[in-house]
């Protein structure tokens, strides 16, 4: 695996033109003015204020926007990410300038060449996150260790989809010499294999801190040498073919330009054609290829197609040999997002053969 990879991080900002300060004496319907204006915001003494003035937003754009179906709460996230990234925060010396600001380990991490910059208020937000995952580590019911992700990795936050992968490990009965794990992310489906006897996994992932990231977890261990990293698109550089495939791909597909953060999230419409294409070369005689979906995108209407069927129904490569589901838990008390449509969501597992 190449050393050299460059990892995804929040572009440094340097302040162009004249900045409008915010504190607590600010005038909040002036400070709305000027971000529906274009205008960038400086957050001032205390860190506390951005988390007010990011609320204050919340409070204005649910005022003027519906929030009532999936398609509405997009929009509203659409507004709220534009709006919010012109709220901006000072970095010197790798330390946030307001006072009473977390310290997070990132800043120096991933900005060893500059120790001055602005970034926005969410992006920081997202960097303190990352970094209290990645300090304290997240324990993931399948798993003996805890998971400390790299930033900008994608990292599961349910686990429906999970327990039913390791139900279905745990009666494969097949060859266990090798398997290949496409989008790899933060390693939980190629740590569930070895768990459960796979002698060498091969993981690929078009994000690069995803492999930054895994290579650093990894270390020197026993793990390491069981599972091998690759930096590139679907299957990478491995050509060798294997018994076994998984892939956990996006779940809802998008028409629009996809950013970095929408890649777990949104597949983009070539994918599982050229998945299924490359995944046929791959896959020995007698090989499985199992793939973790979900019915989210049916279910709020986003679209009716279905990549799995629709390969199944036309594709003229793979057959259906099993398909397990299992019902998603209920939305936790504390989410704000209107989400009655989880009572019908379930997570499936594919299992196709030639």
């Amino acid at each position: 695996m190449s050393t050299d990879i460059q990892v995804h991080k929040p572009t440094p900002i340097i302040a162009k033109e004249k900045l409008v300060l915010f504190d607590r004496s600010s005038d909040m319907k002036q400070t709305m003015k000027a971000l529906e204006a274009g205008k960038s915001v400086l957050i001032t003494a205390f860190y506390s204020n951005g988390l007010s003035l990011l609320k204050e937003l919340q409070v204005y754009l649910r005022r003027k926007l519906p929030t009532e179906s999936f398609k509405e709460q997009r929009e509203y996230r659409a507004q709220y990410h534009k709006l919010s990234n012109q709220i901006l925060i000072e970095i010197a010396d790798h330390k946030l300038v307001p006072k009473k600001a977390p310290s997070i380990g990132w800043l120096e991490k991933l900005y060893p060449e500059t120790g001055n910059f602005l970034l926005t208020f969410p992006q920081i937000q997202g960097l303190n996150s990352a970094w209290q995952w990645y300090i304290k580590g997240i324990a993931i019911p399948v798993l003996r260790n805890k998971l400390h992700p790299y930033y900008g990795t994608y990292f599961p936050t349910r686990f429906d989809h999970l327990i039913l992968f390791d139900n279905w490990l745990k009666r494969y009965e097949g060859p266990k010499k090798s398997a290949i794990d496409v989008g790899i992310g933060s390693g939980v489906l190629s740590f569930q294999l070895v768990k459960h006897g796979f002698q060498k996994v091969f993981g690929t992932d078009t994000n690069p801190n995803a492999i930054v990231g895994l290579t650093e977890f990894m270390g020197d261990t026993k793990m390491s040498r069981k599972v091998e990293l690759d930096f590139g698109h679907l299957f990478g550089k491995w050509e060798k073919q294997t018994e076994l495939i998984v892939f956990n791909p996006p779940w809802l597909p998008t028409s629009k330009q996809l950013n970095r953060n929408d890649e777990a999230i949104y597949y983009p419409e070539g994918l599982f054609p050229d998945f299924f294409t490359e995944a046929k070369k791959r896959l020995l005689p007698e090989g499985k290829l199992v793939i973790i979906f979900s019915n989210l995108a049916q279910i709020t209407n986003v679209t009716t197609d279905h990549p799995i069927e629709k390969e199944l129904a036309s594709g003229g490569r793979f057959q259906l040999e099993r398909k397990l589901t299992r019902a998603v838990k209920a939305a936790s008390d504390k989410t704000k997002r209107d989400q009655h449509w989880r009572a019908s969501e379930e997570v499936e597992l594919w299992v196709l053969t030639y």
